[in-house]
């Protein structure tokens, strides 16, 4: 049985992270596809319901988002001591995006009718789980 936070050796010799810890490159990926993931859903709803299209708009719109996304982030290295990249870890992520972003919408008086915490529950759900199972499936048939 091996330590699963030693460093094994993959195909080509080179040390790799085994499961339990990710490498740098693997967590830079995954907080970079929650941002976009969370900043295309705040660019889609401002679009769909014909407000400005500026930078700061959609700034704000995915603000309380973000925020949420990054305390998910923040439970899941607590609690599994390694950056989200499989679904299951994506489920705490998109929990704190969907509960810290309502929550933070409402706080700054922002909408938060019973169909729009559906429509963003949905829509980052998928994102963010989308993007996981992509990759899982992808690994699966290395």
């Amino acid at each position: 049985m091996t330590n699963s936070t030693a460093p094994t050796h993959g195909e080509t010799g080179a040390p790799s992270l085994s499961r339990g810890r990710t490498s740098a490159s693997g967590g830079a990926f995954a907080a970079l596809a929650d941002t976009v993931a969370i900043v295309v859903f705040a660019t889609i709803g401002r679009a769909s319901h014909e407000h400005g299209m500026s930078v700061a708009g959609v700034a704000q719109t995915a603000a309380p988002f973000l925020v949420g996304a990054a305390l998910g982030w923040v439970a899941c290295l607590a609690m599994r001591r390694r950056a989200p990249l499989s679904v299951g870890d994506g489920l705490v992520v998109w929990a704190g995006t969907l509960v810290g972003g309502v929550l933070l919408r409402r706080v700054t008086g922002q909408g938060t009718a019973p169909s729009f915490i559906v429509v963003a529950g949905l829509v980052t759900g998928a994102f963010l789980l989308g993007w996981r199972a992509v990759r899982a499936a992808a690994a699966r048939r290395r």
